[in-house]
């Protein structure tokens, strides 16, 4: 099991990131969260099997259509508190 935390970075906010995000992580079986945060980033923790993690990570590189990803930021995180996959408010 593997349990990271991301932030992508470009135009990623105002182009359904964050819906696109929480359908992607759902068909993959992971939980965790994602959020919007007043930077102008996108922040998400993902846990699940390792295969599904690094699937998900690949999916956030290239982002929902609209979304132009410059830059992703991933590093080891606790495993989150609640089962399931959820959209957070902004911080």
């Amino acid at each position: 099991m593997k349990s990271v935390r991301v932030r992508i970075h470009g135009k990623v906010q105002g182009v359904w990131f964050r819906g696109w995000t929480v359908e992607q992580a759902g068909l993959l079986g992971l939980s965790g969260w994602v959020r919007n945060r007043r930077d102008g980033t996108v922040e998400a923790v993902f846990f699940g099997d390792d295969q599904p993690v690094e699937s998900m990570l690949a999916l956030c590189r290239r982002g929902p259509p609209a979304a132009l990803v410059t830059k992703l930021e991933v590093s080891p995180d606790a495993q989150p508190d609640q089962p399931g996959f959820r959209q957070m408010p902004t911080l």
